[in-house]
């Protein structure tokens, strides 16, 4: 797992989702992600079932981008 502070406070991390496999998957967990607040950037790689999320610690915790993932439907690890 890859995981870096930038100097403005924000976090990114890489996400192992393996069910990620089509357009409506990634349409899915970027929607959901991209409305908590916090986050400066999602992306979802289908190829590499990976969703990349930058956001700030301060404002919302990994535990919460998980969940709001997992509630999506799709199983997270990293």
């Amino acid at each position: 797992m890859h995981w870096k502070v930038y100097n403005q406070g924000m976090t990114q991390k890489k996400l192992q989702v393996p069910e990620v496999h089509c357009d409506h998957c990634k349409t899915s967990i970027e929607g959901a992600v991209a409305e908590l607040d916090g986050i400066n950037k999602v992306e979802v790689a289908i190829a590499e079932a990976t969703v990349d999320v930058d956001y700030d610690e301060a404002t919302v915790d990994l535990d919460k981008i998980k969940s709001t993932i997992e509630e999506q439907g799709y199983a997270v690890f990293g």
